[in-house]
């Protein structure tokens, strides 16, 4: 999947199907005189859904998709005989998916499990057949029920990345080189900032034929959280994952202010990611000998006394070991 080809954002817009019409009908039959009203019910109008499916993981799908309209329902007829049901649209959609009323701003549910199946438009109801209106006093009704229109409305469908760690740094701080040696992934990897412009997933393989996800976030910078840079578009999947590795490289003048400002704007945007496992890693150590190392760790136990830290050289494959039993180790605690 191409970076051109991985959506995240669609807005699109929906109708359920309307209601088939009641029929007025009078039975007729050979040797059966004033047999009655027998008009059958209209079948009721198609509904939208929604469906989670986790062989998807962009809504590259509906980027086109700008109306999706269900069936409508088929009308009465003599003998008591309903009308057809109109045909139902099924929305696939990535896990994570969350859904958004256009005009409110109301987020209306979210898909979360494979195979969960949510209304998001419900067709109209069917109009009743004159059969359901005689009564003693009116033993033959000459008018039925028409069918309920169906709904309209524009949604927004936002996807935000599950990942069990999400990698969060400055661009050009070595994520995705990262992920690159610790999955199979095979992300875009240069010497300039904002190589990343879409987040990356990776599988992590661990002991025992088991596993967890990794998300590698386009670069954030200062001011992300009130538009600057692209990190702004991303940090809703960030949200989604469940322990925060923050990579910083050894080079970086200030290791503990940099950390700090990646945290602000996280807090900025949601201050529910202060709740989440954070662990700093220190990228880039393969430039380091023991000595500056040491001297450096002295520096680090002050500013991240109460915050886990490592050293790590992607590069030079020092340390992922290591960071793999961490990192499996806060996942499963």
């Amino acid at each position: 999947m191409t970076e051109g080809n991985f959506v995240d954002y669609v807005k699109i817009f929906v109708s359920s199907g309307k209601g088939g019409k009641g029929s007025t009908h009078l039975h007729r039959e050979k040797f059966i005189e004033k047999g009655g009203p027998d008009g059958g019910d209209g079948g009721r109008g198609g509904h939208v859904y929604l469906v989670g499916n986790k062989g998807l993981w962009t809504l590259f799908h509906l980027k086109f998709a700008r109306h999706i309209k269900a069936g409508s329902g088929g009308d009465g007829s003599g003998d008591r005989s309903t009308g057809a049901d109109g045909e139902d649209k099924f929305i696939e959609v990535p896990l994570g998916t969350v859904v958004k009323d256009k005009e409110t701003g109301e987020t209306l549910f979210e898909i979360t499990d494979d195979g969960e199946k949510q209304v998001l438009s419900r067709g109209g109801k069917g109009g009743l057949g004159n059969w359901h209106f005689r009564s003693s006093t009116n033993q033959t009704p000459r008018y039925s029920q028409p069918g309920l229109p169906g709904t309209e409305m524009d949604v927004i469908l936002e996807l935000k990345v599950l990942a069990d760690v999400g990698l969060v740094g400055f661009p050009n701080a070595g994520k995705s080189t990262l992920l690159s040696v610790l999955t199979s992934a095979k992300p875009k990897i240069a010497d300039y900032p904002f190589t990343t412009l879409k987040p990356n997933l990776g599988i992590v393989a661990y002991r025992d034929f088991q596993s967890f996800v990794i998300a590698d976030i386009p670069g954030i910078i200062e001011g992300a959280a009130e538009g600057k840079g692209l990190g702004h578009y991303f940090l809703r999947h960030i949200e989604r994952n469940s322990t925060l590795l923050f990579l910083v490289p050894v080079d970086t003048p200030d290791i503990k202010g940099e950390y700090d400002i990646l945290v602000n704007e996280l807090t900025k945007y949601n201050p529910e990611m202060l709740d989440k496992e954070r662990m700093v890693v220190i990228s880039k150590c393969d430039m380091l000998d023991d000595d500056l190392k040491a001297e450096l760790k002295e520096e680090l136990d002050v500013s991240f006394k109460d915050i886990p830290y490592m050293f790590i050289s992607s590069v030079a494959q020092q340390g992922l070991t290591e960071l793999k039993d961490k990192l499996w180790k806060m996942l499963n605690d």
